[in-house]
């Protein structure tokens, strides 16, 4: 067994609520997982050495909510939104219509750049919806894809009613053969509860079939306005509730009291120009927060969990620490992960280190390129942030 320390960091930020910061660090890596962590003066000795020169080091994003099986683009919408233009497209469904059109190459080669894309820029785990299918065939060979990226990969046959059938019958569609058709290539189950696409009822029965069939449950809850989706989340034992821009106090309270995650993702309301979600109140209450990117083509087309954590900070009274927490450890939680999101002793081996003495300058210094260096499963991936590979797998 090789072991690797890593010392020469000025700031660590471990990610584990029992010592999140530690100055003047150093960490020990063999086989791919953290051995060892703690001041640098009393590291042990190992095999390897990497001196990272007083920069911070942190765990890898976890981007916990992700739509990248998709062709297409969305440029004239946002062009119009951007400019107070009216916009008569057809929004998510054209990006159904382009990828129903797209072969499985052309979606597998666009999934994998923005999975290189974020790996770049610190993601080391990501999770995949598929949804821009909308037919039996189309959403299973969307997971089968996606599946080839990542282990965390999402069912969302629920995105929105195609405009060729009625909402029951899609239900009973998505329920029934569709489901059965995309669970061998699901984690978890998802369904966009709003108006205009599926009201609670509907979702309480995608998600239940969904729960039978073995997935774990997320919920597109509350971003258009207020509604049951976090409430049917928190019944149901969801790993996370996303969005939450629209709560109720009983929504609030329904959070706290459960062990469902709110992932918030502010670059939807950057890219939409709505409000934000109130995250001080949330945590306040002493709920999991989650940060994740929401990346499509449609209202949040950024692959970028920093520009994430420093939106988090500005817009939704975030500190760097609950923004970086978020970030990692949160995501972690609403992935329901426990070997990743947090460096130390058993965690998987997924570090960033960044060109700056701490991770307050990733919202200190919003749209400045800090990562230095990228390690997943103790491997350095310097080079592949130069060069990007043709094959990414998380």
């Amino acid at each position: 067994m090789t072991t690797t320390l890593i010392d020469g960091i000025g700031l660590l930020y471990t990610g584990d609520p029992e010592r999140e910061e530690i100055p003047d660090a150093a960490l020990v890596l063999a086989d791919g997982l953290v051995t060892w962590v703690g001041p640098a003066a009393r590291a042990p000795d190992a095999d390897k050495r990497l001196d990272v020169r007083g920069r911070a080091v942190i765990p890898g994003f976890v981007d916990s909510h992700a739509h990248l099986i998709f062709a297409g683009d969305r440029t004239a919408e946002f062009r119009a939104r951007m400019s107070g233009e009216p916009y008569t497209g057809g929004g998510i469904r054209t990006t159904v219509a382009a990828t129903r059109q797209a072969g499985d190459a052309e979606l597998a080669a666009r999934a994998r750049a923005l999975v290189t894309e974020m790996r770049a820029q610190g993601t080391t785990t990501v999770e995949i919806k598929s949804g821009y299918g909308l037919t039996v065939e189309d959403e299973r060979r969307s997971l089968e894809i996606a599946t080839g990226l990542t282990g965390e990969t999402t069912f969302l046959g629920a995105h929105v009613v195609p405009a060729d059938m009625d909402a029951d019958s899609y239900v009973r569609l998505v329920a029934g053969e569709m489901l059965e058709a995309c669970a061998p290539y699901a984690k978890w189950v998802d369904v966009f509860c709003e108006r205009g696409a599926f009201d609670g009822d509907q979702t309480r029965e995608i998600l239940s079939a969904g729960m039978k069939a073995g997935l774990g449950v997320r919920v597109h809850a509350n971003q258009l306005g207020e509604g049951p989706g976090v409430r049917i989340a928190c019944e149901l034992g969801a790993a996370s509730a996303d969005h939450c821009t629209h709560l109720t106090p009983a929504d609030v309270d329904a959070l706290a009291s459960s062990e469902t995650v709110a992932t918030l993702l502010p670059g939807a309301e950057f890219s939409t120009r709505s409000p934000y979600p109130d995250a001080r109140r949330l945590i306040d209450a002493g709920v999991t927060v989650a940060l994740a990117t929401d990346c499509n083509p449609g209202s949040s087309y950024t692959s970028s969990m920093a520009f994430c954590v420093a939106l988090a900070v500005r817009e939704m009274r975030m500190t760097p620490l609950e923004a970086i927490r978020a970030a990692t450890y949160g995501g972690a939680r609403a992935l329901r992960r426990t070997d990743v999101g947090w460096l130390r002793p058993g965690a998987r081996a997924d570090l960033v280190v960044l060109d700056a003495p701490s991770y307050v300058h990733l919202a200190y210094r919003p749209g400045v390129p800090l990562v230095h260096q990228v390690l997943q499963g103790g491997l350095l991936l310097e080079e592949d942030i130069q060069n990007p590979p043709s094959d990414v797998v998380l």
